[in-house]
This record gives structure tokens, sequence and C-alpha cells, in this order.
């Protein structure tokens, strides 16, 4: 009897029940992919059934004709589509390397470190996490006008370094390190930073994995940013031009709805490739000291 009540209690639930869920899972999760399916959907949709009222959630009559006008609007421009991909493939892959390499290396002694105002660091970090980027704009624009990198890469690039995000979520997850790996490790003779390329990055590789889906997205549509600092126009993103060229008015109804798709597949595509490496390390990677 007495062991009855100190084993854990085994759950009931029938199959039923099991059923129930999976359907009130399904619901929710088809439910959230609606506006990804209507996205899709309307790029492919000829101008008659995107102006059809009331509208059609799929496409009857599948066309890519708004991708061949996206073609040839870009054909006619100046400045050639392979200058705004190399421009935003550059930008995004660059800056989120950087973020990720130097927000691991500031959040490695904070983490690990004890030094005169570590905590104030710190609280820094979190208080700069409350300011949305429209508030920072001037300072930054001021910043990079200081350093002489407007109408440069670097005037997007380099702010990405420093987005407090980063240094925030590396900084927690390797607070979960156990301090005696680290002092094992330094016992045997290893330095600091062997200590951190070989024991902590691969600890936190979770953290570093979501970091570059934040990262990516972010500088994947940076047309604020190319709007405030590139004025050269060999310079500028694809998510600016893109947006130029849907503004030619209606006609350009179903162009829009082609360059919708195109900037939203690269980061799901990038996501679809590392979630399940997320997933996974998120589950396995937990110690306890």
């Amino acid at each position: 009897m007495i062991l009855r009540w100190l084993l854990p209690k085994r759950l009931n639930r029938s199959i039923s029940v099991d059923i129930l869920l999976f359907l009130m899972i399904g619901s929710v999760a088809a439910f959230m992919a609606l506006p990804l399916v209507f996205a899709i959907s309307n790029a492919f949709k000829p101008m008659d059934e995107i102006f059809v009222f009331p509208p059609r959630f799929f496409v009857r009559n599948p066309t890519l004709d708004n991708f061949f006008d996206l073609l040839h609007l870009f054909n006619d421009s100046w400045i050639p589509f392979s200058r705004y991909m190399f421009n935003t493939v550059f930008v995004a892959v660059v800056g989120t390397a950087g973020h990720v390499i130097l927000a691991s290396a500031a959040a490695y002694p904070l983490a690990k470190h004890h030094f005169p105002g570590k905590q104030l660091l710190f609280s820094m970090v979190v208080l700069s996490l409350m300011f949305s980027p429209h508030v920072t704009a001037i300072p930054n624009y001021m910043t990079m006008s200081w350093v002489g990198l407007i109408d440069n890469y670097g005037a997007l690039i380099l702010p990405a370094f420093g987005f407090s995000l980063g240094l925030y979520l590396m900084k927690q997850f390797m607070d979960q390190i156990p301090d005696v790996l680290l002092e094992a490790a330094k016992i045997d003779g290893a330095t600091e930073y062997r200590i951190f390329w070989t024991i902590v990055m691969p600890m936190v590789k979770p953290a570093w994995l979501t970091l570059i889906l934040f990262s990516f997205q972010r500088l994947w549509a940076a047309n604020a940013g190319a709007q405030t600092f590139i004025y050269s126009e060999q310079l500028k993103t694809m998510d600016y031009a893109f947006s130029q060229i849907v503004q030619g008015g209606i006609a350009r109804t179903g162009v829009f709805a082609a360059v919708t798709f195109l900037m939203m597949m690269v980061p799901i595509g990038v996501f679809i490739l590392t979630q399940s490496n997320v997933m996974q390390t998120m589950s396995t990677s937990g110690m306890k000291d």
C-alpha cells in the first residue's frame, strides 16, 4: 500500500482524448498557416482572380505571369537584379555571422566571470531591449555619420553586430553551463579561448542556432536601413528594390504578390533547414551540476 503511494501515478488518458487533442492542435496549426497559404496562392493568381469579389482563398488557374512581369521590370532597370541579390545576401550573412560571434564572446565573461560593473552592464543590456528600432534610429544615424559609414555596407552590418537580444540570449544559456566543467578544463591546462570555442559554444548550440534565425530574418528585410543609410542605387538591398517596383499602382498588384512570395520563402527555408537542429539540441543539451 505504501509502495503504491510512493510510485508516480500513471496517465490513464483514453484514445478518444488523444484524438480530440490532436484535432484541436491541428485546427490551431491550420488556422495559423492560413496567411502563409493565402500569400503563396496569391503569387500564382492571374489578375482577374486577384480582384474578384468575394476573394477566393485558393488559386483556380495558376500562372507564372506575376513572376515574369517582375523579371521584365528588373530587366528594364539600370541596376541588374543580381546586384540587389548580392547586396542582400552579403549584408545578411556577414551581419548574422558577426552578431553571433560577438554576442557569444561578450556573453561568456558576463556569464562565467566576475568583475566590477558586471551587473550594471547586464542591466543596461536588458534595458536596451525595451527600446524599439524606431526610437534609436536617429542615434544610429548620427553614429554611422560620425564614423563615416553612411552609404556603405557597414551602416547596415555594424548595428547588427550590437543587437542586444543576441547578448541577452547567449548569456542566459551560458549561465546554465556547470562551473565545475570549466574549472576542470582549466585544471587540464585549457586556455580561455579553447574553453570558449570547444566547450562553451557547442553546449549553447540551441542559442546560436536560434540567434541565426532571428538575425538573418531581421537583416533579410532591412528595407528601413537601406532607405536611411544607403543612397547609392548599386548598394541597395533587394527588399528596397522590390518596394520601389511595386509602387507602380494597382496594375502591379500581381507583381506585389510575387514579391511577397519571394521575400517570404527565404527566411522560411532557413527555418526549415535549421529547426530540426534547434529542437534536437533544445531537448538534449540540458546538464545538471
